[in-house]
C-alpha cells in the first residue's frame, strides 16, 4: 500500500459497532492489490451523531462509504440520490460521494447474484424460488432476483402479514414476476417440490437453530439451497440439504461480491476475481 498522505483517497464504513466488521480487511486487500492509493478504515458512530458524521465526510472529500446496522435505512434522508437498487431494498449500504453529491446502492442484492451464479451455478429465470423471510435481507434479495429475470418467487415468513405487505410491494415495482405468499404450514406441501432454488435471508441457523417447517425431502434433487448465514459456516440447513444430496452454500460469497461491487462503484476498478473471498475464508477459518 501507498505510504499515506495528502494525496490518499478515504473510504469508510460506519456503523454501532464497527469492530467486528469484515470490510476493512477485504477492501484494503483490494485497495492493495489493485496498487491504489487509498485507504478504507471504519467509524463507529452514536445514534444522535449520524447526521454531523455524514456532513463531515462530505466536507472532509471522502470518495465513498459503507453503511451497516443501525443505519442502513436511517442513512437514506442524508443522501442526493438513490440508486434502483436502494429504493428498491429500502436500504442503503454502499454511498459514493462526487464533489458535494451523494448516491446511496444496495450492493448486498449484486452480492446474491453473483454468489447465486459462481457457487450454485444458477441464474434466475423461470425457475420458481422459494425465499424464507421478509426483512430487510429478504427485501433486498427479491429485489434483485426480480431484476435477474426470475418469473415465480414464493415468500414464506413467520409474520404472514409481513410477507404479504413485501409482496404487494415488489409486484408493483416488478410486474414481470409473480410473487406469491405461503404460510409456513403450507409451504413445503404445496410449494417445495416445484422450487429450484432456497434461500434463507433471516438469522435463522446463526446459533444452530434449525429451520422447523421447511423438510427439504419435499424438494426435487435438482435443487439448490443459499443461506444467507455464514457464521458459522455450516449451518443446519446446509447441513440437512448436503446430506440429502443437494447442492447448498453460505453467503460469505455474497459477501465477498457484495464488496467488489461497492469497490468498483467508488474507485472504478475490478478487484481480482476471488481475491475478496479468499480474504474472507482466511478469516472464518483462522
Amino acid at each position: 500500500m501507498y505510504p499515506l498522505n495528502g494525496a490518499t483517497r478515504v473510504l469508510c464504513i460506519l456503523g454501532n459497532p464497527v469492530s467486528h466488521s469484515l470490510s476493512p480487511a477485504i477492501q484494503n486487500a483490494a485497495i492493495s492489490a489493485c496498487d491504489l492509493d487509498y485507504i478504507y478504515v471504519p467509524f463507529s458512530v452514536r445514534p444522535q451523531s449520524l447526521g454531523e458524521a455524514v456532513s463531515g465526510l462530505r466536507a472532509l472529500g471522502v470518495s465513498g462509504f459503507n453503511v451497516t446496522i443501525p443505519y442502513k435505512t436511517a442513512i437514506m434522508s442524508y443522501l442526493d440520490k438513490l440508486d434502483e437498487s436502494a429504493a428498491a431494498a429500502g436500504a442503503v449500504n454502499t454511498v459514493s460521494i462526487s464533489g458535494d453529491h451523494m448516491t446511496g446502492y444496495n450492493t448486498d442484492g449484486h452480492g446474491l447474484i453473483s454468489s447465486l451464479a459462481d457457487d450454485l451455478s444458477f441464474v434466475a429465470g423461470s425457475d420458481s424460488i422459494v425465499v424464507i423471510g421478509a426483512g430487510g435481507a429478504a427485501r433486498g434479495a427479491v429485489a434483485a432476483l426480480c431484476r435477474a429475470g426470475a418469473e415465480r418467487i414464493v415468500l414464506a415468513n413467520r409474520s404472514y402479514n409481513k410477507a404479504v405487505q413485501l409482496a404487494a410491494e415488489m409486484s408493483n415495482r416488478y410486474e414481470k414476476t409473480c410473487i406469491k405468499v405461503s404460510a409456513q404450514d403450507q409451504l413445503s406441501e404445496n410449494h417445495l417440490n416445484s422450487a429450484s432454488l432456497l434461500i434463507n435471508t433471516t438469522s435463522l441457523g446463526m446459533k444452530g437453530d434449525r429451520i422447523s417447517f421447511v423438510d427439504l425431502a419435499r424438494l426435487p434433487k435438482s435443487a439448490k439451497v443459499y443461506d444467507m448465514v455464514y457464521s458459522p459456516a455450516e449451518t443446519p440447513l446446509l447441513r440437512e440439504a448436503t446430506a440429502k444430496g443437494i447442492a447448498a452454500v453460505n453467503g460469505l460469497g455474497m459477501l465477498a461480491a457484495q464488496g467488489e461491487r461497492a469497490f468498483t462503484i467508488w474507485t472504478g476498478k475490478i478487484p481480482p476475481k476471488g481475491l475478496m473471498k479468499r480474504v474472507l475464508q482466511d478469516i472464518c477459518h483462522s
